[in-house]
């Protein structure tokens, strides 16, 4: 499946309904980006387009926008993430593993419970639209922030 089409699909489940029949569209703009939070990202990190699943939908997400440099902190989810790539260049990279480079079109898929990272190029931005489930109701578990000796810089 296309990431284009996989990411409405995905959409198209996660959003909540205001009754089981009604299909919400939830406009561009009508949310307020928020900015990421310095204990969960290093630089300028923008969340956009945050949904979040009800009832028996448990997926969850939104687009981050990284500017250059910036990056998640080192972090896990319980069932796992998936990430499209939809501007710029950016990086990837599991505990012990190398860094990967990531580019528009890529799709992304981290295993549950596996220790990572990811952000923009240290000299061009990167935006992906990430989706992950809940589990217990929780999508993530923050951990420390990733050293610029592991970035690659």
């Amino acid at each position: 499946m296309k990431p284009a089409i996989l990411a409405t699909a995905m959409l198209a489940v996660a959003l909540p309904a205001q009754a089981d029949t009604e299909i919400v569209v939830t406009r561009v703009g009508s949310q307020p980006s928020t900015v990421g939070p310095s204990e969960n990202f290093t630089g300028a990190v923008r969340v956009d387009s945050r949904f979040k699943g009800t009832g028996l939908a448990r997926i969850s997400g939104g687009t981050v926008t990284f500017e250059p440099g910036a990056r998640t902190a080192w972090h896990t989810h319980p069932l796992g993430q998936t990430l499209i790539v939809t501007a710029g260049v950016g990086r990837v990279q599991h505990w012990e593993g190398p860094v990967q480079e990531i580019r528009p079109g890529d799709t992304v898929w981290i295993p549950p419970g596996v220790k990572h990272w990811h952000g923009a190029a240290a000299d061009i931005g990167m935006s992906h639209i990430a989706f992950s489930e809940a589990l217990d109701g929780k999508t993530v578990d923050w951990m420390e922030q990733v050293t610029d000796e592991q970035y690659g810089r």
